[in-house]
């Protein structure tokens, strides 16, 4: 039995796979560094706008809710937000030094009343 060693290895379809990926990663990625493809898009008089502003629910240091500008308590939260629209974006501001439970309870009746966009505004820390 003549046994030979491995003396090359052929590198050609390595090469065509990796030049294929290579294409549609900067295929892909063309796309997404314009956000999108390039359309003309129609003309109106008016345009709908669907940014929606958000309602702002702020924390204090005391744990005093604020609906707005106005202060509420977690009932008066609920009853004011009930009758809002679901698709209204939530902020929530809250101070760092309240309670946890304070923010979990604020945070489980906006979720309970069925609100999906809800955010928490933080502050970048300094490099």
């Amino acid at each position: 039995m003549d046994e030979r060693g491995f003396e090359s290895m052929n590198v050609i379809p390595l090469v065509d796979v990796m030049l294929v990926l290579l294409t549609i990663v900067l295929t892909t990625s063309t796309f997404i560094a314009v956000g999108a493809i390039k359309v003309s898009l129609p003309q109106a008089t008016a345009a709908a706008s669907q940014v929606k502003k958000p309602l702002t629910v702020t924390i204090d240091r005391a744990g005093t809710i604020f609906l707005a500008t106005e202060p509420t308590t977690l009932a008066g939260l609920g009853t004011v937000l009930a009758a809002t629209t679901k698709e209204t974006p939530i902020l929530i501001r809250a101070d760092h030094e309240i309670a946890l439970q304070n923010f979990v309870d604020v945070l489980d009746r906006i979720k309970n009343l069925g609100f999906t966009t809800v955010s928490l505004q933080t502050e970048v820390l300094p490099p």
